[in-house]
């Protein structure tokens, strides 16, 4: 049974940050890339940010490059995002996805198999 359980939203003011863990159970994690997705109220769920099986290769959206930080841990079969200064539109539900997607589409949700649960981040004063 794949379990992919997002943790470690929360509350934050702008330019704090945050570090989202992804939890995953279930299915052979390192044959797999991971990527982190966000649905802000009344936006389409965009791509964030997505580490390839081996942790080597990352990749980025624009609005996440050098504030984001994407991995992986595969002996304990978890990932994380990294967020820094961090801004009221990063607000939204962030979710982790599990899907081998080729290089030129890492954003699409529609290479990916598993989706968690999300969690909420909001960035607010």
């Amino acid at each position: 049974d794949v379990q992919l359980q997002a943790s470690g939203g929360g509350l934050v003011q702008p330019g704090g940050s945050l570090t989202l863990s992804c939890a995953t159970s279930g299915f052979i994690f390192d044959d797999y890339a991971i990527a982190w997705f966000r649905q802000a109220p009344g936006k389409e769920r965009e791509g964030v940010a997505c580490v390839g099986s081996s942790g080597e290769r990352k990749y980025y959206a624009d609005t996440a490059k050098g504030l984001f930080t994407v991995s992986r841990n595969n002996p304990k079969n978890t990932a994380a995002l990294q967020m820094d200064s961090l801004k009221p539109e990063d607000t939204a539900v962030y979710t982790c996805a599990v899907g081998r997607p080729i290089t030129s589409e890492t954003m699409a949700s529609r290479m990916y198999y598993y989706w968690g649960q999300g969690t909420q981040v909001t960035v607010s004063s």
